[in-house]
């Protein structure tokens, strides 16, 4: 199986050809653009795994960008006991779906 694992929005994520993953949200793009992980940490090519200190060079994956949206909201309260003290909000963190194309 043919797989890498990448790192972005410092996160690390383990990618393979054809499969839909939700990232943090990449500034500047927009549906259909072309994207190029470069920040490539380990590649399995089935016979062969390269692991990088910390990247493995030469390495790239190639995606395609889905969607860009926001998440679902989170509510955050914060609240003291007999104090009068009540705040409450809200949260909906923005994202980016991409579609992994190649792995180089």
């Amino acid at each position: 199986m043919n797989f890498a694992v990448i790192q972005t929005g410092s996160k690390q994520y383990k990618v393979a050809p054809g499969e839909s993953l939700v990232i943090e949200k990449l500034n500047g793009t927009k549906k259909g653009d072309k994207v190029v992980f470069d920040q490539v940490l380990l590649v399995n090519s089935g016979v062969k795994t390269s692991v990088g200190m910390p990247l493995v060079p030469g390495a790239t994956v190639e995606a395609t960008i889905v969607e860009e949206g926001m998440g679902k909201k989170v509510t955050v309260i914060r609240y003291r006991q007999k104090s009068r003290y009540f705040k409450k909000n809200g949260h909906r963190q923005p994202f980016t779906k991409v579609k992994i194309d190649a792995i180089k």
